[in-house]
């Protein structure tokens, strides 16, 4: 998109943009934005919003989450000293084999292959948030996205553009049948019906998780993935509270998700960005050479330390350890690259919310499909689409991220939520697979670093960096409105930049809300025409 950020719906209010109240609620979606801030308005809590918001997104861009896939969230309730940290990510089933695998033929997992279908945790995801901190029943919750299954919604230009990519892989499925009306990709601004996934949610609303786990849906599951995944692993809840992990950094102390998730790559490269630079300034290569060069003393290592909890190495606390991270400081100069070991890519296929009430309840919510539309296989008629994390596993013998029946496996799903003092202070995520620790180090340092407000931060020009080799020097490609002596001062340190198009879609859409005063400030990413913000 060289000429500029995609154009906005003229029928979206502007102040879906972003502005400043008590309450409010960022997707990347209007339908799902305007139906979270509906449940606010309705006297729903920032909880029952997120899980509205994040039902109707399965439905209007299943291309990125959906049911059919795995979720994490982190819940800041008033007078908590941390957040609560929801790991809902499925395990393999109980016939996985990484040895049948290998001995097949195969050296990795394919994105699109039922071998890659692991149990989606979206659901118990669901039933759990509103169990600990709902007002709402997810009966209640799920009918905005059952509304707009069964009555229609416009078809957004990003998912038009999803819908002729991944044509080849998905339509003729009888999932997909609603989404390629007369035999071919629905248009940008064609209203469409999914009737199949209207279904499918009316039945969760009326029987809760076993309708979905033990129904229609997991039967084709099992069916799909050839008994890979049998029906005792449907029936085991796939959630768990966990202990965050954070550390303080920009002023503030930061939360994430402890691994399996990579989630603390952004808070260990901030932490050591900091270190460097000391403040941030957007039009400064030495500003953009820190957090480059922090990102890549941290990320090179995540595929040994990112790992179900029960394999994992280290105690997830470890991760954010100023003596962990100190030696890594030690490495890193000012003015010239650092040599790193690679991780393997992960690509993306994700959804980012959050929603922050008036009461100061606030949710920072990430579920995905991965990959777009995960697999691309889709369970029955159900229009429930299933991810591809069993991907995020290695076949390699002996490794902590080894595909084995039971266990869960690398995700690069990375929500944060910081806060001082026990006070809620930013909500902040974003979508991108492996990218999405770069993305929200690049906004959190210019907001919190640099003190720069929400919406000028969404919009200023990101970069990313890609995963090398041993003897290949990293490659950072950057949106051209970084500008020339940012570019020039990257390269004159060591780094092979490409100047991009101006704005890039897919480098994000990060969503965030900051709260000062109990007043709160959040901006959708122009990135993408659809995402926004509305005031409560």
């Amino acid at each position: 998109m060289p000429n500029g950020p995609p154009p906005r719906r003229p029928d979206i209010p502007l102040h879906l943009i972003g502005g400043r109240g008590n309450g409010m609620a960022v997707t990347t979606h209007d339908l799902a934005t305007e139906a979270a801030a509906a449940v606010l308005r309705a006297g729903g809590n920032a909880v029952d919003a997120a899980v509205t918001a994040n039902a109707v997104l399965g439905v209007v861009r299943p291309d990125t989450c959906g049911p059919g896939g795995d979720l994490f969230a982190l819940v800041h309730a008033p007078g908590d000293a941390a957040p609560a940290a929801l790991n809902a990510s499925g395990r393999a089933g109980s016939n996985a084999s990484a040895q049948a695998l290998r001995d097949a033929g195969h050296d990795s997992i394919s994105m699109r292959s039922a071998e890659s279908i692991t149990v989606p945790g979206c659901v118990d995801g669901w039933e759990a948030l509103l169990d600990r901190f709902g007002s709402w029943t997810l009966a209640t919750t799920l009918e905005p996205a059952i509304a707009a299954a069964a009555d229609g919604f416009d078809v957004s230009p990003e998912l038009a553009d999803s819908l002729i990519r991944i044509a080849g892989f998905v339509q003729g499925q009888p999932s997909a049948e609603a989404l390629y009306p007369d035999g071919a990709p629905a248009r940008a601004g064609r209203r469409i019906t999914r009737p199949d996934i209207a279904a499918t949610l009316r039945d969760l609303a009326d029987g809760g998780r076993d309708a979905f786990y033990c129904g229609d849906v997991g039967a084709a599951i099992t069916e799909v993935t050839n008994g890979t995944i049998v029906a005792e692993d449907l029936t085991r809840r796939q959630i768990e509270w966990v202990d965050p992990i954070g550390t303080t950094v920009f002023g503030l102390h930061g939360w994430t998700i402890p691994p399996n998730s990579q989630g603390y790559l952004t808070l260990a490269a901030a932490w050591l960005a900091e270190r460097i630079e000391g403040s941030f300034d957007a039009a400064d290569p030495a500003s953009h050479h820190a957090l480059i060069e922090s990102y890549r003393a941290v990320a090179w290592e995540r595929d040994l330390l990112a790992t179900d909890p029960d394999t994992a190495p280290l105690d997830a606390a470890e991760l954010l350890t100023a003596e962990r991270l100190d030696s890594r400081l030690a490495r890193i100069r000012p003015d010239a690259t650092t040599s790193w070991p690679s991780s393997r890519p992960a690509p993306g296929g994700t959804m980012y919310l959050c929603v922050r009430d008036s009461a100061g309840l606030g949710i920072s919510l990430i579920q995905s499909n991965f990959h777009g539309i995960g697999t691309g296989i889709g369970a029955g008629a159900t229009g429930v689409f299933l991810h591809a994390r069993g991907a995020g596993f290695t076949l390699e013998p002996s490794h902590r991220n080894e595909l084995v029946p039971g266990r869960r496996p690398l995700h690069t799903l990375s929500p944060t939520l910081w806060t001082s003092e026990g006070e809620l202070r930013l909500l902040l995520g974003t979508r991108g697979g492996q990218y999405q620790p770069q993305l929200l180090l690049q906004v959190a340092a210019h907001h919190l670093g640099a003190g720069i407000d929400l919406p000028a931060a969404m919009a200023l020009p990101r970069w990313i960096v890609d995963h090398w080799g041993p003897d290949q020097i990293h490659r950072v490609r950057a949106e051209d409105r970084l500008g020339h002596d940012v570019i020039a001062g990257l390269r004159e340190r060591g780094h092979a930049v490409e100047a991009t198009g101006s704005w890039q879609r897919g480098w994000g859409p990060v969503a965030a809300i900051a709260v000062e005063n109990d007043t709160v400030e959040g901006a959708g990413d122009p990135r993408v025409s659809t995402s926004g913000a509305a005031l409560i």
